[in-house]
């Protein structure tokens, strides 16, 4: 993005935030947390407080209160059944980019009944899910939207989400933390590739993650697939923490990667942010060191994953040929039985034709620093670039 013109790459009107699409009373990550963690998060950004996002704060604090009430009832009636848990085989981590066709992938595998994937209810309460996830998804079902504001994704409480809102929630550090106070800068970015952190951070990391697959692992007893972008620049902790557990990555046209994470930033920061972005902010950086601290991780941890544990796909094959392909992953990283599968995977498919990703288009100065900082990923996953430039 070129220094001298910050607003390039502004969402243009036809990728605005549908802003109107996420009421005010649907859930936020915030909703979600404990009074600790949701008053360290005030107190780490001073309060800085937009008045318009004084109820949206208020009420967050308020079921702070509530959230640690029952963080405390569910850890002493399940956490020790959750120590001893025994984790469900195989374990699948969905990795790769935001925007690059994880949540696409994520929903057609969550077909697979003999599997579970975190739900929208368990991640977004993840203090009360053992206990209240049921009655919250019967009842206050009408408080979700019935699609993601990014983009035209269905939502509901019992849709396979991302458990990074999980950790974040919960009070572990996570670069969502920055969603809430965007003018502020970015915070938590080594939690991406986890470099530089203490010992006791990556233990408390580590403890928060696992304790949440062991809720989910005594609620369903079933083998749990995960999806988080987070998660790309951690492989080496996850293979480590998980030895048996397997991995996909998803790659997409990097172009397209780039737009459409700008528009996702800028809509998460309008939906769910404690301040109102000023009107120049650009994201362009962010996206771009986001990017490359998460591949460096992820490059370091595919030293230390064998090829029987790891499967690489695209989001372009897996949109012309999503039955296929996801039956190829099944027989790379031997999943079970694809044929159980595939009657619902063909059946979701033939009804989402209709389909239509949002379109984003790249001014010539932005497609050329594309190329340029993100070299590497167009060499890796073989995507040309559009400017006819080599890679060095």
């Amino acid at each position: 993005m070129s220094p001298s013109n910050p607003e390039k790459n502004q969402p243009s009107k036809s990728v605005k935030p549908k802003a109107n699409s996420y009421p005010w009373y649907s859930p936020r990550i915030w909703h979600g947390m404990r009074m600790i963690a949701y008053l360290r998060l005030l107190a780490r950004n001073n309060f800085a407080i937009h008045p318009l996002r004084i109820p949206m704060a208020f009420f967050a604090f308020l079921f702070s209160f509530f959230n640690s009430v029952m963080y405390f009832l569910q850890k002493l009636i399940y956490g020790q059944r959750a120590k001893e848990a025994e984790l469900k085989q195989p374990m699948v981590f969905i990795l790769g980019h935001w925007r690059s066709g994880t949540t696409y992938l994520h929903e057609l595998m969550s077909l697979d009944e003999r599997f579970t994937s975190p739900t929208t209810i368990q991640c977004f309460a993840p203090c009360h899910f053992m206990l209240l996830g049921s009655f919250f998804s019967r009842w206050f079902g009408f408080l979700m939207p019935s699609q993601r504001p990014m983009d035209n994704m269905i939502m509901g409480w019992s849709r396979p989400q991302e458990d990074e809102f999980a950790l974040c929630a919960l009070g572990i550090p996570s670069p969502y933390t920055r969603i809430a106070f965007p003018n502020r800068g970015n915070v938590n970015m080594q939690y991406l590739d986890m470099q530089g952190l203490t010992e006791d951070e990556l233990s408390t990391w580590k403890a928060g993650l696992d304790n949440f697959i062991r809720m989910i692992t005594i609620q369903e007893n079933k083998p749990i697939i995960l999806k988080s972008p987070t998660h790309t620049g951690r492989l080496k902790v996850l293979a480590e923490m998980y030895p048996d557990a397997k991995f996909i990555h998803i790659a997409r046209n990097p172009y397209e990667v780039y737009s459409s994470t700008l528009r996702l930033w800028h809509t998460m920061d309008e939906v769910q942010g404690l301040q109102i972005t000023k009107k120049d902010f650009d994201y362009g950086p962010y996206v771009f060191e986001c990017m490359e601290r998460m591949y460096e991780g992820h490059r370091e941890g595919e030293q230390h994953v064998s090829d029987d544990r790891i499967c690489r796909t695209s989001y372009e094959e897996l949109v012309k040929d999503p039955v296929g392909e996801i039956q190829r992953i099944y027989q790379q990283l031997d999943l079970g039985d694809f044929e159980n599968i595939r009657e619902p995977l063909e059946e979701t498919v033939a009804q989402s034709k209709s389909y239509k990703p949002n379109q984003h288009s790249l001014d010539d100065v932005t497609r050329e620093e594309v190329e340029t900082r993100w070299s590497f990923y167009f060499e890796k996953y073989g995507y040309e670039k559009e400017s006819g430039q080599t890679s060095e």
